[in-house]
């Protein structure tokens, strides 16, 4: 219990640890034990490969290497006929099995049929005379009868231990030695297996060894250049981050490359643009609304202020009261535009569509501009040619974006200038209506972003100081809520025309 609150409390550490380091430290150190833990599979894995494969080929070698002994033995044994022949023969044989031995490294030895050592590689390393009384070196040795009857029957091949002749695992391969047809001995060769695989295995883990330095040194290079590649692009958005949260939008992602992190950054700018875009937009609008509320209620405490006073005589109240009501109208109308613009941006304003007429709306509202129109001097086209257009909208809606859009064509109409207004069906089958004015245009530039929000046209012109950049906005808003489409189209020096489009209602109007 004790150690596994130890080692809870070290994989808690641990954990902690690795938990605080950057995403750096963190992604290149997983590569690397990764790439470690790779190394070490791989060499366990071919270690056991190469080992068994190494066993079989020294299988492989000690049979083959018997198996010629024992017929060359045979060979030279069966030419024998006398004492001296079997002597000279004894000779040729260690000859034989010193070169042989000392060609692939291994342990080479006849035995009698009896087990007893006759003749090994050492006669001939030690220019011993071989005799047929046994093996000066291994006159103690005896081969296990039972190892003698086996061999006797074909090949033999052990990888353990023999008591009384190998104290250790030992590779042990034999091959019998018949003359006459007479079973006379076996030709036996040896290796030990732990010796002969260390040396094999030093071999191998020394190549191998240097071979993963080299290739752990480069793939940590590769690596670490490649996580510092990665993680590059989120330190950089972390830092453009904090410059954000402090106002400063001016910073901007290196993209490289084509892949998810490229799309990332490249979406991470046009966040920034945008963000920069609406912080611009927001400073402007909370300048033009108090611009808008200020200058409204100047007006209406001087005014006040002067008839409560008597500076302005009696007989002029009515005509600076009227002045007064309409800057009260218009408060009125900046606060419903601001209320519609909250309700929209929390999802509260809800259409309650109906069946009305959209020219009727167009007639009312242009009347509502008589004195705007008839001081300038405009003259209004389009009306004779009108027929009923229905359209299924909410009528109280609808009748804001008609308002902003003749109140822009009135202020925007040059002196003497010419409001033409057209609506009827498009190919469509939904219903449409247009406000064309003359006068100064809008640039090409400026046509794609009078519909957005606190954007306004042109702010060096005088008479655009009324508008808080939120009218065309409200009506791009309230048209695509029931379903249609608004568009401007300009011609500089000549005409701005706006159109929208509506469901077609049934031709039946609700009251």
């Amino acid at each position: 219990m004790a150690r596994s609150n130890i080692f809870k409390r070290y994989a808690r550490q641990v954990k902690s640890f690795f938990t605080h380091l950057p995403l750096f430290a963190k992604y290149l150190t997983i590569m690397t034990a990764l790439m470690l833990v790779s190394y070490l599979v791989l060499m366990s894995a071919l270690t056991v490969f190469l080992s068994n494969r190494w066993a079989k080929e020294t299988q492989e070698l000690l049979i083959s290497n018997v198996q010629q002994s024992a017929e060359y033995g045979e060979n030279i044994l069966s030419e024998c006929k006398n004492s001296d022949d079997v002597s000279n023969a004894l000779i040729l044989l260690s000859n034989n099995i010193g070169v042989t031995a000392n060609a692939v490294d291994i342990d080479i030895f006849f035995v009698n049929h009896d087990g007893k050592v006759i003749i090994c590689q050492e006669d001939f390393l030690y220019n011993y005379s071989p005799s047929s009384e046994g093996c000066l070196v291994h006159s103690g040795y005896r081969i296990p009868e039972s190892i003698m009857k086996t061999v006797s029957e074909g090949e033999y091949f052990s990888r353990k231990s023999v008591e009384g002749l190998f104290a250790e695992d030992t590779f042990f391969a034999g091959s019998p030695v018949y003359v006459q047809d007479t079973f006379v001995g076996a030709f036996f060769a040896s290796t030990p297996v732990q010796s002969g695989l260390a040396e094999y295995a030093l071999n191998l883990g020394g190549m191998y060894l240097s071979s993963a330095i080299f290739a752990s040194a480069l793939s940590f290079l590769v690596i670490y250049a490649f996580t510092a590649k990665l993680t590059n692009p989120l330190r950089q958005m972390s830092n453009a981050t904090k410059s954000y949260a402090q106002g400063d939008f001016s910073k901007r992602i290196t993209v490289r490359g084509n892949d998810e992190l490229a799309e990332l950054c490249q979406s991470f700018n046009k966040m920034a643009t945008a963000l920069s875009v609406l912080e611009s937009s927001r400073r402007s609008f909370v300048a033009n609304v108090s611009h808008e509320l200020k200058t409204p209620m100047t007006t209406i405490g001087g005014f006040i202020d002067g008839m409560l006073d008597g500076t302005i005589p009696p007989e002029k109240h009515g005509e600076y009261l009227s002045i007064v009501s309409g800057e009260v109208k218009r408060l009125s109308r900046l606060v419903t535009s601001m209320l519609n613009l909250s309700k929209i941006e929390a999802g509260e304003l809800e259409i309650k569509p109906t069946n009305f007429d959209v020219v009727q709306q167009i007639v009312n509202c242009m009347l509502t501009f008589e004195q705007e129109i008839e001081k300038k001097n405009i003259t209004i086209n389009g009306f004779e040619s009108l027929n009923a257009t229905n359209v299924y909208a909410d009528r109280d809606m609808l009748y804001q974006v008609v308002y902003n859009l003749v109140d822009n064509a009135v202020k925007f109409t040059n002196e003497n200038g010419t409001i033409t207004v057209f609506a009827g069906e498009d190919k469509s089958g939904k219903a449409f209506v247009s406000i064309e004015n003359t006068g100064e245009g809008i640039s090409s530039e400026e046509t794609g972003r009078i519909f957005e929000r606190f954007y306004k046209v042109d702010k060096s012109r005088s008479y655009d100081v009324k508008s808080a950049g939120l009218g065309l906005y409200l009506c791009k808003t309230i048209i695509e809520m029931h379903g249609g489409t608004i568009f401007a189209e300009s011609e500089k020096d000549k005409f701005t025309r706006f159109t929208f489009t509506l469901p077609k209602g049934n031709g039946k109007n609700n009251s």
